[in-house]
């Protein structure tokens, strides 16, 4: 059963007819019903014909066996055709309205005709075949036998059309049992297109609305089997498209907001300077080129989002050992964090641990992480990186001993343009982390957050491990893999 909900909320008013799907279902069902219905009719005129014409002919032939018993007791009786009493045999056949024919053993007629002759039963003058009535509808025939002996036979012939009364009616009957049947298959067949395509019409109309922008257009249908499937995964992704649409307004008044203040700052002191209200010192220069270094770094989040969702398309897949790619990025990264006054372990697993990823876009993502940490811990705090490994995956965890993010923001820190109170208090895009979790999407892996055992927040990559069947294991370096400058590292 299809169960129509919230018509009214969503305001798309499904169409009442099939339409044109709809039209060629219902088509192709009645023709199947009337083919059916058709076959079965013909099968079952042809069957009842045949069955009565063989009831009728067994009738027939029970009727023409009792006459052949009687004209045998009449022949037994005076021991011969000549002087035999075939009255009551003439009788059986005028009651089961036949006209009968009665022959000696050498096929010459003894009684014929509709029963008239001679009252002793012998043929009287002009009798034979004069008298003979044979008609010419359905007969049946049986010997006389007497004393183990064909003594002769006799013949009935019953008039054209008998039976057919019986046959009338069966196909009278039939004729009105296909004609229900066929009413009733093309019910059935209306019903069943009409629940099969109400669901598609829903969802197409609902599709209508939300391409004209109605993003509150939903199908809200509960059907079973593909075409429920077929619904969910419509109000599925309109969902989606209002996620969507509402990031875009998020990123547009992001973004403004973002643009806004150092804009304002950057018009403000160029117009001092053009008006000689202050005067190009270098400090104030230092101000204003402060401020576009600012707005260089929103394009440059921007850029790099754009980037991370086109990665799937660009990456140049090769095996990399992760482990090194690790610790190559701290040491990238290890100026920008000895500058935040943080602290840095690296915790190296099993070298080498293959992936097969883009180095590049790995390293990029790694980076994020390790800039995303510098920017909101503290001065003082230890940041944590270990890779590690199981059967079916190459991890990569980067913990810190920061301020944390609060439990219920955690499940959102990779969103797209999504900010947490902490991070909107200290300024950026929100675009960092979701670069992060593009970039670790596209080589098949995952991107999560989780609070640190004793505070802060661990942020951990999972990526495929790269694993030939048969193969042995990679080769690595040949020595450890070489540690940071600068940087404190435990085992």
């Amino acid at each position: 059963m299809i169960r129509e909900l919230g018509s009214a909320r969503s305001g798309v008013r499904p169409s009442g007819g099939l339409g044109p799907l709809g039209r060629r279902l219902f088509a192709a069902f009645a023709v199947v019903a009337l083919a059916s219905v058709a076959l079965l009719t013909v099968a079952a005129l042809v069957g009842a014909g045949l069955g009565l014409s063989s009831a009728h002919q067994a009738d027939r032939q029970r009727v023409a066996s009792r006459v052949a018993a009687t004209a045998a007791d009449a022949y037994r009786a005076v021991d011969g055709w000549a002087s035999a009493d075939l009255s009551a045999a003439r009788s059986i056949a005028a009651g089961a309205g036949a006209v009968l024919t009665v022959r000696n053993a050498d096929d010459e007629v003894v009684s014929g005709g509709s029963g008239s002759g001679p009252e002793d039963g012998m043929p009287g003058p002009g009798h034979g075949h004069h008298g003979q009535m044979t008609g010419s509808g359905p007969g049946a025939s049986a010997p006389v036998v007497v004393g183990g002996s064909t003594v002769g036979s006799v013949r009935l012939v019953f008039p054209s059309g008998s039976g057919s009364a019986g046959l009338s009616v069966a196909w009278g009957w039939v004729a009105a049992a296909a004609v229900g049947a066929l009413a009733l298959a093309l019910a059935v067949s209306w019903f069943v297109t009409r629940r099969l395509t109400a669901p598609v019409i829903r969802v197409a109309a609902s599709a209508r609305a939300l391409a004209a922008g109605d993003r509150t257009a939903r199908a809200r249908i509960d059907a079973p089997g593909e075409l429920g499937d077929l619904a969910r995964a419509f109000d599925a992704m309109a969902d989606d498209v209002g996620r969507v649409e509402q990031a875009r307004h998020r990123l547009a008044a992001d973004v403004a907001h973002e643009l806004r203040t150092p804009l304002a700052s950057l018009q403000a002191g160029l117009e001092e300077l053009r008006d000689g209200y202050a005067e190009p010192s270098a400090e104030r220069l230092g101000i204003l080129h402060d401020q576009t270094l600012r707005l260089g770094r929103i394009v440059g989040d921007l850029g790099e989002l754009a980037e991370a969702e086109s990665a799937r398309l660009s990456l140049h897949l090769t095996e990399v050992d992760l482990t090194a790619l690790a610790v190559a990025a701290v040491a990238e990264r290890g100026a920008e964090l000895r500058t935040a006054g943080l602290t840095v372990h690296t915790l190296p697993g099993p070298a080498p641990l293959p992936v097969r990823a883009d180095a590049d876009r790995l390293h990029q993502a790694l980076g994020n992480l390790l800039s995303n940490t510098a920017r909101h811990c503290r001065p003082g705090d230890i940041v944590t990186v270990t890779t590690s490994a199981t059967p079916t995956e190459a991890l990569v965890e980067v913990a810190d001993t920061g301020p944390g993010i609060p439990s219920d923001e955690l499940p959102h820190v990779f969103d797209r343009l999504w900010r947490g109170a902490h991070a909107r208090s200290q300024g950026g895009s929100g675009i960092g982390l979701a670069v992060v979790r593009e970039l670790v999407t596209a080589h098949g892996g995952t991107a999560t957050a989780a609070p640190g055992p004793g505070g802060g927040t661990r942020m951990i990559l999972r990526l495929p491990r790269a694993a030939a069947e048969g193969a042995g294991p990679v080769p690595g370096p040949a020595g450890p893999p070489e540690r940071p400058a600068g940087l404190r590292t435990s085992a």
